[in-house]
């Protein structure tokens, strides 16, 4: 309970920061939104076992040719999820998120990629399996979908990581749809933080054993530790990014700073992973505003 406080009296002043700076600097904040899609993308989708590396995703979506063949599905897993990322990120705040317009974003990612399957979900037959859980029966989906949405409109009293939290737990354990749940997963999770006046969040690749092991502590327990620390990690780093820029800070990376500090990278490193610095990751290199 106290670490749960810790992070949301954090994350509060880190918000109230943001305000204070963000005002009238609406066309940096696009600037940063928009240099990051492609991190979200290339995270995400390797989360799902792209083969696609940071820069191999940035030249597809520059639409510079790569030096090397890939499949069909990869290139457009690629320019697909950049699409719904930058959909969501003018769209989360004019509409509510509802079913309608999640099968739209999954219509929208699996666009010639499987148009059988893309806006849709998964019918009375299809079952689908994640590791050792079986996901929910089809027939129970809509349903579940429905309640999985009342359940986050209906506890705005909690702190915004413990809903989004459960939310993204709950959607992955229900897998409403053949393929792209996870992409979807987390698109749905920035959907409602940039509508509730939040950052947007981005679950790093490397943190993947991490955030497996968050689901099948769900799964197995229905406790959410372990993804109540990834998401609230992730969102102080989007913050600490952010307020650099805002703040007009000199950014410099952690090797760096760890000379300035006289102190070793290591620790440093580890300060930062644990976030207590306002240290955050650009482009896989952690970095700081001194």
């Amino acid at each position: 309970m106290g670490k749960a406080n810790n992070i949301s009296g954090k994350l509060a002043s880190l918000r109230e920061r943001y305000f204070k700076y963000a005002f009238k600097k609406a066309s940096l904040l696009n600037i940063l939104s928009e240099a990051e899609v492609s991190e979200q993308v290339y995270n995400s989708n390797a989360i799902e076992n792209s083969t696609l590396t940071f820069d191999e995703t940035q030249k597809i979506l520059q639409q510079i040719d790569l030096d090397r063949f890939i499949s069909e599905r990869e290139l457009f897993e690629t320019k697909n999820l950049s699409r719904v990322i930058g959909y969501l990120n003018s769209k989360a705040k004019e509409k509510e998120l509802d079913i309608e317009m999640t099968l739209l974003l999954h219509k929208m990612l699996m666009s010639n990629i499987n148009d059988k399957i893309a806006g849709r979900f998964r019918n009375d037959t299809e079952w689908v399996r994640v590791g050792n859980h079986i996901a929910v029966d089809p027939k129970q989906v809509y349903d579940s979908m429905e309640e999985m949405l009342i359940k986050y409109y209906s506890t705005a009293h909690l702190s915004i990581v413990k809903r989004i939290v459960f939310l993204h737990l709950t959607f992955e354990h229900i897998h409403p749809f053949v393929d792209g749940n996870g992409r979807i997963g987390r698109v749905i999770n920035n959907y409602f933080l940039i509508r509730e006046g939040y950052v947007p969040i981005n679950i790093k690749f490397i943190d993947r054993a991490l955030y497996y092991d968050a689901f099948s502590e769900f799964d197995s327990s229905g406790n959410t530790t372990i993804m109540e620390d990834i998401v609230g990690k992730a969102l102080t780093n989007s913050y600490h990014k952010r307020l650099a820029y805002l703040e007009e800070k000199q950014i410099i990376s952690l090797i760096e700073y760890a000379r300035l500090k006289n102190t070793s990278h290591s620790n440093i490193i580890n300060k930062a992973k644990r976030q207590s610095i306002e240290a955050f990751t650009e482009k896989g290199v952690w970095k700081i505003g001194a």
